[in-house]
């Protein structure tokens, strides 16, 4: 059977493929995937989750022999075919990509071996997916060390925006897919620790590679905690953030509250009535507010929680009948005034030795684009 894509060669370029965003064909189990990825890799697996206990039992048992012939049992006839069928589609439509495994053994090469057989011929990555993340994350410790400006402010002023509009830019937020406060959840899933982590490294090289260095500074990053969601920030860019000049957008209230207005409820409302349809959508957003509000009843105190919560209760019957978003503002504003807004203060007052400059969104914009921040 003729070869229907050029020869290429197996390779450990691992900068290429992550700068480049190379497609991969990661062809490790579900649960292996699922526990951390790479962000242009696609999962098909050589063997399925269940398939993959089932020789990994085996070999502890019988040894690899057994286990080889097992997974070849489990793997065979049209179940085998199927797979195939399904890597040469992908294949002819990534045909700069690579196969892609744990280490880049076994499974790789069983998987290059039956595309070959099948008229495919396909390179794999050396080292697979640890060595790609090896490098990725050694790549990221280099780049973290560079310096970086962080901006911070109060709910709704803007933070991830401006950081977005920015070359340097590192959206963390993006990257983690939840906004950080308690309202933060966003209809994806959060990535895994290790995603999160390696997209992270991807998105530092990348921009190192693009932009070069900007005087004084290379970073610009939202002013975050510890955590974003249930993801933890890298322990070496944490220390860095906590050492880092601050610029603070100080934006009027009613503003802020505009901001929100638009982006929690409804941006948020329409995105879950798009994704779910009408009915499953809605209760999905109603839901999404009640956990936000129930997430800090205990700093609010019973009497605040239950206050606010009958009026976000109030506002999602309005809103749905009037279609009329900014009914939520009647406790969003007080939640942010007596609560988000005195947390943010506190936590600010004790990094006023960083802080850089203060003002109004376009006034932090033009004091960054003054200093070569594009």
């Amino acid at each position: 059977m003729e070869t229907t894509l050029p020869h290429r060669s197996d390779t450990q370029d691992y900068a290429q493929l992550l700068l480049a965003d190379v497609p991969l064909l990661d062809v490790r189990a579900q649960v292996e995937f699922a526990q951390g990825a790479l962000p242009c890799a696609d999962n098909q697996p050589l063997m399925e989750d269940g398939e993959r206990a089932a020789v990994g039992t085996c070999y502890k048992q019988s040894g690899q022999q057994a286990a080889l012939e097992l997974g070849q049992q489990l793997v065979s006839g049209a179940t085998r075919e199927a797979r195939i069928a399904a890597w040469r589609d992908w294949c002819k439509a990534h045909p700069d990509g690579y196969i892609c495994c744990a280490r880049g053994g076994l499974r790789s090469h069983i998987v290059q071996q039956w595309l070959r057989g099948s008229g495919i011929d396909f390179p794999l990555v050396d080292g697979g997916y640890r060595a790609l993340r090896q490098y990725a994350q050694d790549a990221s410790a280099r780049q973290i060390l560079r310096p970086m400006l962080l901006i911070s402010g109060n709910t709704g002023c803007g933070k991830t925006l401006l950081v977005r509009e920015l070359a340097w830019g590192v959206d963390l937020e993006g990257i983690a897919r939840h906004r950080g406060s308690s309202f933060g959840g966003m209809l994806a899933e959060q990535p895994s620790q290790a995603t999160f982590e390696n997209q992270l490294a991807v998105t530092l090289l990348q921009k190192s590679q693009a932009q070069g260095e900007l005087p004084g500074f290379s970073w610009v990053l939202e002013d975050e905690g510890a955590a974003i969601g249930s993801r933890h920030i890298p322990l070496a860019l944490r220390n860095q953030m906590q050492r880092a000049d601050i610029v603070v957008i100080n934006d009027p209230f009613e503003r802020r509250l505009a901001r929100l207005e638009e982006e929690y409820f409804r941006q948020m409302a329409a995105a879950f009535i798009n994704q779910l349809g009408e009915e499953a959508g809605w209760l999905a957003f109603a839901g999404y507010l009640r956990h936000g509000l129930s997430a800090i009843r205990r700093r609010l105190g019973l009497e605040n929680y239950l206050r606010l919560n009958a009026q976000l209760e109030q506002a999602l019957v309005q809103h749905r009948r009037d279609n009329a978003p900014g009914a939520h503002l009647s406790w969003l504003a007080p939640l942010l005034s007596d609560y988000y807004d005195p947390m943010y203060r506190y936590q600010l007052s004790k990094k006023r030795d960083q802080i850089r400059f203060e003002g109004s969104y376009e006034e932090v914009k033009g004091w960054l684009q003054a200093r070569g921040v594009k």
